[in-house]
């Protein structure tokens, strides 16, 4: 039989014992615990996809409205066409009673925009961008003395930068979007 004395009382295993039945037990709760976390985390998150692709379309439309306005610089409301001459020179922001989307006095021009804030909710009355509750966009217009990869080739006058901010999520999450505008005759009238 056995010649070792000390394996001669000792029967072969048949089991598992109460220490590896916890150990396996411990191991499979950390993984289940990951995995939940995990999926947790994706099924709170699951929409921002969706709010992001929303905020990027207002900010889209904001900007392609801004950029599709005419950069002058005379005034159109300030513009004799009889005698030629400007009698009211273009600035930044709206002119004195202009209200975007008004019938009679509208936005004319690109820098009529600067500070133009848009709360989301609802309609945009006589606009064409209407932002969704829980968003809002703000644009900002501003002269740009180096346009251009190289630098300046045009006057800060001539080019205008345009950024649309579009806040969502209670306004933690925000994307800007940015474009120029370039006056292409600087003497232009309306």
């Amino acid at each position: 039989m056995c010649t070792d004395p000390i394996m001669e009382g000792i029967r072969p295993q048949s089991g598992i014992s109460l220490i590896e039945v916890i150990v396996f037990i411990v191991i499979v709760s950390v993984g289940v615990a990951g995995l939940m976390s995990v999926l947790n985390s994706s099924v709170l998150h699951g929409a921002d996809p969706m709010l992001r692709k929303q905020a990027l379309a207002v900010a889209e439309a904001l900007l392609e409205e801004v950029e599709s306005m005419p950069f002058t610089d005379c005034d159109p409301n300030g513009y004799d066409p009889v005698a030629g001459t400007c009698t009211l020179a273009e600035g930044m922001g709206p002119e004195p009673g202009e209200v975007r989307g008004s019938l009679a006095t509208p936005f004319d021009n690109v820098n009529d925009y600067n500070n133009f804030n848009l709360p989301g909710g609802g309609t945009d009355i006589g606009g064409s961008v209407v932002v969704p509750a829980g968003y809002s966009a703000k644009v900002s217009v501003t002269q740009d003395a180096a346009f251009g990869a190289t630098g300046a080739f045009l006057p800060a006058a001539d080019a205008l930068r345009i950024s649309v901010t579009v806040s969502y999520n209670g306004g933690g999450d925000s994307i800007t979007l940015e474009g120029y505008r370039t006056r292409y005759a600087p003497n232009d009238t309306p």
